[in-house]
């Protein structure tokens, strides 16, 4: 058992510090629902959603009597396991004598954590639960969890957010200006090659902070975590995963890749490596929708969750960023569950980079038109695709190019990405 003395310590520290962190307002609505489970990669912004909440509270007049904010990544709570969550509420109730509104962040750390959140939804709490690691989600904390929580993912920033913490107008009005514009396109090409990690988003020089966040990914939440001995192997093939981003890849042809490089892993090993790699939300998998059941679970394409971790691993390769762009902005807007079908890919004879049933929407992402091969190539894709799907709207993103092509079934739109960023929703 923890030292309850410690624990109320570690109350009043948190106190402290979460009302003192200055944190951007974020464009996620939770509602009136009580109880939420907020997931995503580490220093996605999980743990500031959570002081932004509390910020919000004690502005309206809620005192930290009635509220409960515990960082389960503090080195004090090494030693905290399950029996101690009701240890926690005693401190709190020996404090402030009330029910408290509860703020658990990093939750995972502790084994059967769902347990006690369960309770917590059945007895009338508000709780906010933060966690890195997609398996929170898996079948069988779900069927704990029993529809008591919404669950909420959370990304890095959008382009909007990181405009807005740059201090970049964005409006109708600055996308006309001449300096305004070319203001907005540098921070494009910017957040295109260094991603939207919140607190990389101002650094001057972000390269060392997104490999310590890596690392930290890395050895953390995918070797530590799930006891890889072969760390060797995990390395490799994380480096291979972040080269063929962008193509359709079977466990088969990771595995042949891995041995001719000479990080051999038998299949198994791959599928197991893949996997804690999701787990971790390093990698967000992306299926064939016109592919059988056994291909669409085994070859798929993998996109980084964030373009900054992504360009550790590549030089020059601007034409990948901006399709694994396009792809997180993708899942950002409409979701990335744990069955992922929300947003596909199409490979059937013609290959579409992405369709979107709930809207009918087909993207191609190139990064320039000029090339007439490619240009032939990207069009005609979007041409056939009609025929076998239904398609209200066709787009190709591009770097900076903008055309409207017309065809029997329509139009074709060329449009720069940063243009496409800035007409979406700014989640």
């Amino acid at each position: 058992m923890m030292d309850k003395l410690l624990l109320k310590r570690i109350l009043v520290d948190n106190q402290t510090e979460v009302s003192s962190y200055k944190v951007m307002p974020r464009d996620y609505v939770f509602g009136s629902f009580p109880c939420h489970v907020l997931v995503g990669v580490r220093r996605a912004g999980k743990s500031y959603m959570l002081y932004h909440l509390i910020q919000e509270l004690l502005a309206a007049g809620t005192p930290w009597g009635k509220m409960l904010y515990v960082n389960f990544e503090d080195e004090r709570l090494a030693d905290f396991g399950a029996d101690d969550f009701n240890l926690l509420l005693e401190c709190h109730a020996e404090m402030y004598d009330c029910h408290p509104i509860m703020f658990l962040d990093e939750v995972q750390n502790i084994p059967h954590w769902e347990k006690f959140a369960r309770r917590m939804a059945d007895t009338g709490h508000s709780v906010y639960i933060t966690g890195s690691n997609s398996k929170m989600l898996s079948g069988e904390v779900a069927s704990t969890l029993g529809g008591r929580y919404l669950v909420q993912e959370i990304y890095p920033y959008s382009f909007q957010e990181y405009l807005h913490v740059n201090g970049v107008p964005f409006d109708e009005q600055a996308q006309l200006g001449t300096d305004s514009r070319a203001s907005i396109v540098r921070h494009a090409l910017k957040y295109l090659r260094e991603g939207g990690l919140p607190a990389s988003a101002t650094l001057p020089v972000k390269r060392d902070y997104l490999s310590s966040v890596y690392q930290k990914i890395y050895l953390g939440d995918i070797i530590q975590r799930n006891n890889i001995a072969n760390m060797a192997g995990m390395k490799v093939l994380v480096r291979k995963m972040a080269e063929t981003v962008c193509r359709p890849i079977s466990y088969n042809r990771v595995a042949n890749i891995l041995s001719s490089v000479g990080g051999k892993l038998s299949l198994a090993s791959v599928i197991r490596y893949i996997e804690y790699c999701e787990d971790a939300w390093l990698l967000l998998r992306l299926k064939n929708i016109c592919a059988h059941l056994a291909e669409k679970e085994s070859n798929c394409k993998y996109y980084f969750i964030d373009n900054g971790i992504l360009s550790l691993f590549l030089i020059d390769k601007d034409s990948m960023l901006l399709e694994n762009m396009v792809a997180l902005t993708l899942f950002r807007e409409y979701g990335h569950d744990p069955e992922n079908d929300r947003v596909y890919f199409y490979n059937d004879g013609i290959e579409v980079d992405f369709y979107i049933p709930e809207t009918e929407t087909a993207i191609q992402v190139c990064y320039s038109l000029q090339d007439e091969d490619t240009r032939k190539r990207e069009v005609e894709a979007l041409r056939k695709l009609p025929k076998h799907l239904p398609c209200k709207q066709r787009l190709i993103i591009t770097l900076d190019e903008k055309e409207i092509i017309a065809d029997d079934f329509g139009e074709i739109e060329a449009r720069p990405f940063w243009q496409w960023l800035l007409s979406l929703s700014s989640r």
